[in-house]
């Protein structure tokens, strides 16, 4: 029941391990209730999370139940919790440590037993350091940490979740793909996939909607997977596929780099912007740049 914190990049599979937890905790059966922290406007927040009753504010035309009251016996999953106002925060810090509340415009305390369940795609700590996370409640929070690699640093799970995907939307597609061809496995598991298990899950459907087969073939990948090199035969080399040469190949670090250098580029050296369009931590560009900063001074 203690509280589990989980961190990683977007499209790592947050939610997918929060409903994991759930399930293994002898919980399955009751209720699990996710709240994107970051998709809800500030001025209803709190109604999400805690409900309210009729007449609260303009547009409550009914008493509403929030997520804490419908998880209740089961787990609450907050994520992008790094993103809440500060203000609620120390509302649900009193809520976590009671488990008491009260509903938006109510003067009824209600009382629920759950288990919270966060997560943020930002550097936890860095956001404490910035004011923009309560430390008690992170600290609160923060019991049983959980750190999701993003898939760059999980090679080995890259096909299988692929074929993985693969099998699942050709059966709700009934398409006949069983399997990738061997350049097709080998484009997947070079690729650093930036949008992580998200982007990787979204390439797959792709395939299976747009193409049909026993084998997803390379020429099914989308361009930009591939880098943009024309992978179908031409009337001169029928049969031939273009060569990749190992010097043609550019090492993931500098890649890195030219990627997250370009986003900066296109922000004017606004580091947040660059980075929410990149889906990945502010932080993360901060800890970079250091990295570049002292391979030049060594």
């Amino acid at each position: 029941r203690a509280p589990v914190f989980i961190t990683g990049e977007s499209g790592t599979g947050k939610e997918v391990a929060a409903e994991a937890i759930h399930r293994h905790a002898g919980t399955g059966d009751r209720p699990f209730v996710a709240l994107n922290c970051s998709a809800i406007p500030r001025e209803l927040m709190e109604s999400e999370i805690f409900g309210h009753v009729r007449g609260a504010f303009t547009g409550a035309s009914d008493n509403r139940a929030g997520a804490a009251e419908l998880a209740n016996g089961g787990t609450l999953f907050l994520d992008e919790l790094a993103e809440m106002d500060l203000g609620l925060q120390a509302k649900l810090l009193r809520f976590i440590q009671t488990g008491n509340f009260r509903r938006v415009g109510g003067n009824e305390l209600k009382q629920v037993d759950v288990r919270i369940v966060s997560a943020t795609n930002r550097d936890p700590f860095a956001e404490v350091e910035a004011g923009r996370f309560r430390a008690d409640l992170f600290y609160r929070l923060h019991v049983l940490p959980i750190a999701l690699p993003p898939l760059r640093d999980r090679g080995e799970d890259i096909l299988p979740l692929a074929e993985a995907f693969l099998r699942r939307y050709a059966r709700e597609e009934g398409r006949g793909f069983r399997g990738f061809d061997s350049e097709a496995a080998a484009l997947i598991r070079a690729c650093a996939w930036p949008g992580n298990v998200r982007q990787l899950q979204n390439v797959v459907r792709r395939i299976v909607v747009l193409h049909d087969g026993s084998e997803a073939t390379a020429a099914m990948l989308p361009p930009d997977l591939t880098g943009n090199v024309p992978l179908a035969p031409s009337p001169v080399t029928a049969g031939v596929r273009p060569a990749r040469t190992p010097d043609a190949i550019v090492p993931y670090r500098d890649q890195e780099r030219l990627i997250i250098e370009s986003a900066l580029a296109a922000f004017d050296g606004n580091i947040p912007r660059a980075a929410a369009a990149l889906e990945i931590s502010a932080s993360t560009i901060y800890r970079k740049r250091q990295t570049w900063l002292d391979r030049l001074s060594a």
